[in-house]
């Protein structure tokens, strides 16, 4: 059953799932990370951009698993892989806004919805491009994908986005052999972490590549 949640409800459950990450966040954030939830929760009722229709599921399960993420950004350009509604890229995009971040996908009305919800939101450093990712042609500090494809396929689809030196971060659920992510051609293993999401049980984990040099 859907839940109809007022506004000031969305922005408590933010705070208080925020306040549990330990993440620091203004109220300019927050109204922003709101205004996107009852944004996507508008458009999911004409086009499919998400099976989860529970405001509050798509807090715990989209926003803040987004966010988990956070202390793992550090440079200053961000492609965003398969972003479907553009997760993770635009919580992050909310929380750093110093961050330049290029959300892809393949699926137009899903773009579509990106760039309507960062003119919306005012999120001048969120770039929406419909493409297949082997045709993209950009490059970024860091590529990150959510529940995109495993580490090592991941890897060799996205390589030609990152310069040497650039990370790949992929969000999975079950953390594959650490074998299979030592193997990878053309990367190295930076480190794997679990992702602990408020009210989540499902598994969730990190894995961080580097590219190596050409």
């Amino acid at each position: 059953m859907v839940s109809d949640l007022a506004a000031p409800e969305i922005k408590q459950l933010l705070v208080d799932g925020l306040d549990r990450m330990q993440l620091d966040v203004n109220e300019d954030q927050v109204s922003a990370l709101a205004a996107y939830v009852e944004l996507l929760g508008k458009w999911n009722k004409v086009i499919n951009l998400t099976a989860v229709r529970d405001p509050q599921q798509m807090i715990s399960r989209h926003i803040l698993d987004s966010l988990s993420v956070y202390p793992y950004i550090d440079g200053d350009t961000l492609i965003d892989v398969g972003a479907g509604a553009g997760l993770p890229g635009i919580p992050l995009a909310i929380l750093k806004p110093h961050l330049n971040v290029m959300l892809i996908d393949k699926v137009a009305k899903k773009t579509r919805f990106i760039q309507q919800a960062a003119v919306e939101l005012e999120l001048d450093n969120v770039t929406a491009l419909h493409s297949r990712v082997e045709a993209v042609e950009n490059q970024a500090d860091m590529v990150i994908a959510r529940a995109f494809a495993a580490p090592d396929k991941l890897a060799g689809l996205g390589k030609h986005l990152l310069p040497a030196g650039g990370k790949l971060l992929a969000m999975v659920g079950h953390l594959p052999d650490q074998h299979v992510l030592q193997g990878i051609s053309g990367f190295s293993l930076i480190k794997t972490a679990k992702l602990t999401i408020p009210d989540e049980t499902a598994e969730r984990n990190i894995v961080i590549l580097q590219r190596d040099p050409s």
